[in-house]
Order: structure tokens, then C-alpha cells, then sequence
């Protein structure tokens, strides 16, 4: 349980069910906004980071472009998570070097299926 997963998302049910589905093999900390990760940044390093693309204030692709554009976070994995169809937001995905999309309504197998697939 060595690997540390952020998972940002604006809403409490998404961080608990994507933490549930995590938390027996990896270590995790959620936070409702890119600005708490990036304070959290500042002091840890995440293997891999979750972000929802839709939150206020700063979005997960703003956060994104933000992380690419930081010499110490430009290579952290990167998984959106998000409802929205994955064709509106592919090319953000290549833009930013997103690995892959989590579907909203969260399936804990998928969350952890993805997850394993990059620091498994």
C-alpha cells in the first residue's frame, strides 16, 4: 500500500465510492477542489491523480493544463473522471496526456480496474 492516489471531485459521493474502491490496495486522499490538490501537491507526491472534469471554479482539464505545465507534475498519470461524452473531451486528453476516462455513474470495479492498469 505504497502508491498514493489523489482523487478530486466536487461531489462527496464520487471521493467516497472511487476511495472505496481503492483504498484496500492503495493509499488515498480525496479533495473537493484542484485548489486543495494543488496545496497537497506542495507537500506530497501522488502516483496518480483522479480528477473530475466538471467542478467549479477550476475545472479537471484546467487543472490538468496546470499540472503538464509544472516541471515536477508534467509526467504524474493523470485519469479524468466525468459523465460527460469522452469524444467532447479527447482532444484535452491528448492535449494534457491523460491516460483514460472513468465513467460517471462510478462502477468501483472500473475505478479499480483503470487505476491497476497504471500503477497496479
Amino acid at each position: 500500500m505504497d502508491k498514493l492516489i489523489f482523487i478530486v471531485d466536487d461531489n462527496d459521493a464520487n471521493l467516497v465510492l472511487a476511495a472505496s474502491a481503492l483504498d484496500d490496495e492503495f493509499k488515498v486522499l480525496t479533495m473537493p477542489s484542484a485548489q486543495k490538490m494543488f496545496s497537497l501537491l506542495e507537500k506530497k507526491t501522488a502516483d496518480l491523480i483522479i480528477l473530475d472534469v466538471e467542478m467549479p471554479d477550476m475545472t479537471g482539464i484546467e487543472a490538468a493544463a496546470s499540472l503538464r505545465q509544472n516541471q515536477k507534475f508534467k509526467d504524474t498519470p493523470v485519469i479524468f473522471m466525468t459523465s460527460r461524452d469522452s469524444e467532447e473531451i479527447k482532444p484535452d486528453m491528448i492535449k494534457y496526456n491523460i491516460l483514460e476516462i472513468i465513467k460517471k455513474p462510478i462502477i468501483s470495479s472500473a475505478v479499480k480496474n483503470c487505476v491497476k492498469k497504471y500503477i497496479g
